[in-house]
């Protein structure tokens, strides 16, 4: 049974924690890498994370597809956007990223729908 969504933003950041804690270096530069890679600069961040979610389609994982669609709702993003990049994803990488298309769909409706929730 797939986890839920809270379970899943929970599981990220007590892996992360342990990761970070795990006391090298390299892994912690690495993540400060990352982290600083999607900070506001020339480009704004909705944007580069919409850049990311297209990265992760076409690499095809569904961890780092539910991240940055979790930041693109978070960062403002329309529907449309999302739809328009995860598009651009699927031209890019062909046919083999239509399973993580559907799974960026199913994602998608249950974040929109969380984010709706919570807004109510």
């Amino acid at each position: 049974m797939a986890k839920s969504i809270a379970e899943t933003r929970m599981y990220r950041t007590e892996m992360n924690e342990k990761i970070l804690g795990a006391g090298m270096k390299e892994l912690n530069r690495f993540f400060a890498l990352d982290t600083a890679a999607y900070r506001e600069g020339a480009l704004p961040v909705k944007m580069k994370e919409l850049m990311g979610l297209v990265g992760s389609m076409v690499l095809r994982c569904n961890d780092c597809i539910f991240y940055h669609l979790d930041r693109c709702v978070t960062e403002g993003a329309s529907k449309e956007e999302i739809i328009e990049a995860m598009n651009i994803a699927l031209v890019i990488g062909g046919s083999i990223v239509i399973p993580h298309l559907r799974y960026g769909f199913e994602m998608l409706d249950q974040l929109l729908d969380a984010d709706d929730e919570a807004s109510d």
